[in-house]
């Protein structure tokens, strides 16, 4: 199947809710193929419904051989990939004398080591195409650390430098952006098991901005002309300081 000379091949990871879910929409909405990738296949699917420019996928990202195969049938799909939106992470928050140390594992394997496979899985292919787009969703996390957020701002920091560095590191035709949301109305959340840190939290949530304001962002930096790369872009809800 082939592409009309505009549209992009769009692969998004955690698209089955909040931002993923939202970049998605508004990318087929612009008329491109979206492979949209997450573990809840239900949720996928209803996404598919919504628009049948989307492709749903399941994809763990925890497991390079399965974002090996999420790019691989995109491009065996469609002959190339365009642009990969690496949107899954995870945030249960919490003190550091909490202890929670398999919550903290766990945003070490999602937040850092997804990203680290997504760039694994799709740089190859950018490389041999001489072009394509990676971009990390990150948070304002990655500039900031509060009480409760050591953990979750490393691994921010951490997705922020590491995705700097494919910057630097990358060929010409292979742009590279960071969007570092601020407070954004979904499910991440939910996972917060700490009692104090999920009442800090409602505190905190009570100005956040929809997550269609990150996917504007990440619509803005894809479709710049070839020659400008968005670095970095951060967005806040208007209230929050």
């Amino acid at each position: 199947m082939t592409t009309t000379e505009t549209s992009k091949i769009v692969l998004v990871t955690g698209a089955s809710s909040g931002i993923g879910e939202a970049v998605a929409l508004r990318a087929a909405a612009r008329g491109h193929r979206v492979f949209a990738g997450a573990r809840r296949t239900d949720r996928l699917r209803a996404l598919a419904k919504r628009d049948d420019r989307i492709h749903p996928v399941r994809v763990d990202v925890t497991d390079l051989a399965d974002v090996r195969d999420f790019v691989d049938r995109a491009a065996e799909r469609y002959g190339r990939v365009d642009a990969f939106v690496a949107n899954a992470g995870v945030m249960p928050l919490s003190r550091l004398d909490r202890l929670l140390v398999d919550e903290w594992q766990h945003m070490l394997d999602v937040n850092i080591g997804g990203l680290l496979h997504s760039i694994a899985a799709v740089l190859p292919r950018f490389t041999a195409q001489g072009s394509g787009h990676f971009v990390t969703v990150a948070s304002v996390g990655a500039h900031e650390v509060v009480p409760t957020s050591a953990v979750y701002s490393g691994t921010k920091h951490a997705a922020w430098a590491i995705t700097e560095g494919l910057r630097q590191e990358s060929a010409p035709g292979i742009r590279v952006t960071t969007v570092s949301p601020g407070v954004v109305t979904s499910e991440l959340a939910d996972s917060i098991t700490d009692p104090g840190a999920a009442e800090a939290m409602r505190g905190y949530r009570a100005h956040a901005m929809a997550p269609e304001a990150i996917a504007a962002a990440v619509d803005y930096a894809l479709h710049q002309p070839a020659e400008v790369d968005v670095n970095e872009i951060v967005v806040r809800p208007a209230r929050q300081r």
